[in-house]
């Protein structure tokens, strides 16, 4: 009996998405499944009064996103649709901003690391990627001055990915340092990170509000259990986090299951804070971004100037910003109530955003149990067998298919996936007799 469905997507995040679009354009027939009732994924953004706030993913760059590109300029939307962020990143030391961050003058102006850190951060830029092996980011940090870890490895990887500095392997973070180059490249979508998305999804047969329960490798085809009920597909892409995949895959060969069970994800937790007039962290320079070192601060591991980084994330004459809570504190905090959550974050914030309480209209979480990879040395092991394993019935797609944490990984994972579901349309195809 022919299965019910072509292709089932799983998940209508950017990698599911792209996958989807991708098998369309070459001719197949394909319906994607979503628990929410959004698309979007870990890159959704809400519209609120007037604000365009973006609940996951920050930023994309000129550089190191060629994929992305290639599927903007598909679709039709031009560099005017992503402008850049013509302001900076600072860190948080000894009671002030400092500015330079992932600028290539930070490396003369310090942006908050000592002059003998400075030299070592120079070396570092030379040859650590190539030194890097399987170390965690706190092993790599060993070998050079102690700010190098506690004023830069560890507040970006931090704030940014979630990370803990003994448990995520280094070498992935420094090779997207290298791919995506200074913060002077860096780019947002005008109207909203989900732009992209939402593009995708218009041209799709997206059903929203269905979650898939389960999911049965068979002979040739896969079984999936869904809200709407059950359906037989040819081919099943798990377009998820590595862990959701494998808590709904019920029978995965061995090959894939040591991968999926090692690539775990660290939470991401977020406050955005609607205010009644613009308001930013305190610095010589203007900053998209103020990150926040574990040494210095427990409870917020970064805040957002959401309203410099685009003008049109906030009404005129108002502000948007949003706390990023640090990896530590994540765990007491992913299941609190609304009102502590916010409350802890946003006082938290005052030290850093004076007057942020009196501008305060209204504080609203975003919480990602399964925000981003967390690319830990066990992962990084495993990852060239599981790359090797023949195509089957089950796919995946997602930035943990690169070990990489990042919207463009997202992409480039749903490419690969498309290419193997050809393949095993074709072997198929080869074994039906005529």
């Amino acid at each position: 009996m022919s299965p019910d469905l072509d292709v089932a997507v799983v998940g209508a995040g950017i990698a599911g998405l792209t996958l989807a679009h991708t098998l369309r354009q070459q001719g197949r027939s394909v319906r994607v499944f979503e628990a929410a009732d959004h698309v979007g994924g870990r890159m959704a953004s809400v519209r609120r009064d007037g604000y365009l706030i973006d609940t996951g993913a920050e930023q994309i760059s000129d550089r190191g996103y060629d994929q992305t590109w290639r599927l903007l300029h598909e679709l039709g939307v031009d560099s005017v649709a992503v402008p850049k962020v013509s302001v900076g990143i600072g860190m948080w030391r000894d009671g002030r901003a400092h500015a330079g961050v992932a600028h290539p003058r930070g490396v003369l102006t310090g942006a908050g690391l000592s002059p003998r850190a400075r030299l070592d951060l120079v070396r570092l830029m030379a040859t650590g990627a190539r030194r890097a092996g399987v170390s965690t980011v706190a092993e790599f940090s060993e070998r050079y001055h102690p700010d190098i870890g506690a004023y830069l490895l560890q507040p970006v990887t931090g704030g940014f990915f979630g990370w803990h500095q003994d448990r995520s392997a280094v070498a992935p973070f420094l090779d997207l340092l290298r791919m995506v180059g200074p913060s002077t490249g860096w780019r947002t979508y005008r109207d909203g990170m989900d732009t992209l998305a939402r593009l995708l999804a218009t041209q799709l047969e997206v059903t929203t509000g269905c979650a898939v329960r389960e999911v049965l490798s068979g002979n040739g085809s896969a079984r999936l259990g869904t809200d709407a009920g059950t359906f037989t597909a040819r081919t099943v892409a798990l377009c998820l986090p590595a862990p959701q995949a494998r808590a709904i895959h019920l029978n995965p060969p061995a090959a894939e299951q040591s991968y999926l069970d090692a690539c775990t994800y660290t939470p991401m937790l977020k406050v955005s804070c609607l205010l009644d007039r613009p308001l930013g962290p305190a610095c010589a320079r203007e900053l998209y971004c103020l990150l926040l070192p574990e040494i210095e601060d427990g409870v917020l591991g970064g805040i957002v100037v959401d309203h410099a980084k685009h003008r049109g994330r906030a009404p005129h004459g108002k502000g948007l910003l949003t706390l990023l809570a640090a990896p530590r504190a994540i765990p007491d905090l992913l299941d609190a109530p609304e009102e502590l959550l916010t409350g802890t974050l946003t006082t938290a914030a005052e030290r850093y955003v004076p007057g942020l309480a009196s501008a305060l209209i209204s504080a609203h979480s975003h919480r990602f149990r399964h925000g981003l990879p967390e690319v830990t040395p066990a992962a990084l092991r495993l990852q060239p067998a599981f790359h090797r394993r023949p195509p089957g019935p089950v796919e995946y797609a997602g930035d943990w298919i690169l070990l990489r944490p990042n919207s463009e990984a997202a992409i480039q994972s749903a490419l690969l996936a498309a290419r193997r579901i050809q393949a095993t349309t074709t072997l198929t195809l080869r074994r039906e007799p005529a």
